[in-house]
């Protein structure tokens, strides 16, 4: 059977392709750090558009662009309140451990102290004193990633701005585009769409606000029992516990290792006593807080979620991880319902109609 030659055109096409999806894959790569940006601002937008809704029902006349304005002030004011809340106490222990470091260096030095006994039994303070000029060295070498860490610190104010201007952006005009796209589509499509998207903001309303929960409640429990105990720079120590309880699966105990090291530094009861506080409060955060905090979110495999976290923590670093489990759970949910489809039955979303006469296709979830 004689071979018919490909035609020019097909060949040309292919070529095409390969080349736009080079270029696509090029931008993508160039592009990563503002698509991060662009979707943690997604993740923000989700969150606050039901304040926006709500704030929209209870004030008849009030527009859309001042409600989410006002919205995202209130948010913004809550941060910095947060923030403040942190920063003072972090500043004072600071000065605390400015005045203190001298003392403590010189105690070391001398093999006193919980820190000086520790170094003269491991013998590290021997090699401390025999390699005093390279540690100089090191210390004078250290101005470099001193002048990284200003650049990356000007690129983490960029990015909050970008990420926030962004996230007011999509709550303002998210609707309308999603409007103007469900148009091109049948009604009962539109219908489907709009209930699958209600479903994974749900999962991502539940995960962020349920984990933020959990982390406060960690960082609070945690500066209480360090200040029964007497640890110094206990609120120091209870920050870095909160904001790694917020990583998945290996945060909580990162955090557990790091402040119970501090108490054992501190004396031998604080450290069991923080020991046995932080086995009894992740059994409890395991078993009780995540089950009743996170119950409105999509349930997931817990394999599922291991492998979810490691992938996005290679690719993504920390964030990957932050990420993981929501973005995994919309994924789920997406898939559930193109099987549900494929099998001719409805997918089964907690959802309650809204029958209200200004829109009746509306739901509450949306």
């Amino acid at each position: 059977m004689p071979t018919r030659p490909v035609p020019v055109r097909t060949i040309l096409a292919t070529i095409g392709l390969v080349l736009a999806t080079y270029v696509a894959l090029l931008l993508v790569v160039q592009a990563r750090r503002v698509l991060v940006w662009a979707v943690i601002a997604l993740f923000f937008a989700v969150s606050l558009h039901p304040a926006v809704e709500a704030l929209q029902r209870r004030v008849p006349r009030c527009r859309r662009s001042v409600a989410a304005l006002l919205v995202f002030l209130a948010a913004a004011v809550a941060i910095g309140a947060v923030v403040a809340l942190f920063v003072i106490p972090l500043a004072q222990e600071g000065t605390r451990l400015a005045g203190r470091l001298p003392a403590m260096i010189r105690d070391a030095q001398a093999g006193r102290g919980p820190i000086g006994d520790l170094l003269a039994r491991t013998h590290a303070l021997r090699y401390v004193q025999q390699h005093q000029e390279q540690i100089r060295s090191f210390g004078t070498g250290l101005s470099t990633p001193a002048l990284k860490f200003v650049r990356s610190a000007a690129t983490t104010v960029t990015g909050a701005v970008t990420i926030f201007v962004l996230a007011y952006l999509m709550v303002l005009e998210g609707p309308k585009a999603v409007d103007g796209a469900l148009a091109l589509v049948d009604e009962a499509r539109a219908t489907r769409i709009r209930r699958v998207g209600a479903a994974c903001a749900r999962t991502v309303n539940g995960y962020l606000t349920g984990n933020l929960l959990i982390s406060v409640i960690c960082g609070v429990l945690t500066y209480v029992v360090l200040l029964v105990f007497g640890v110094p720079f206990a609120g120091l120590l209870a920050l870095f516990v909160a904001l790694t309880d917020l990583i998945p699966l290996v945060g909580a105990t990162i955090g557990a290792v790091v402040a119970s090291a501090v108490a054992f530094f501190h004396s031998l009861p604080a450290g069991i006593g923080a020991i046995v506080f932080f086995i009894v409060y992740q059994q409890a955060e395991n078993h009780l807080l995540q089950p009743v905090i996170l119950s409105r979110t999509v349930k997931l495999n817990p394999l599922t979620v291991m492998l979810a976290i490691l992938i996005a923590a290679e690719v993504a670093g920390i964030l990957g991880a932050l990420l993981a489990i929501p973005i995994t759970g919309i994924i789920q949910v997406v898939l559930g319902d193109i099987w549900a489809h494929r099998e001719g039955r409805p997918l089964g979303l907690p959802m309650r109609a809204d029958t209200s006469p200004e829109n009746p296709n509306r739901t509450d979830a949306e």
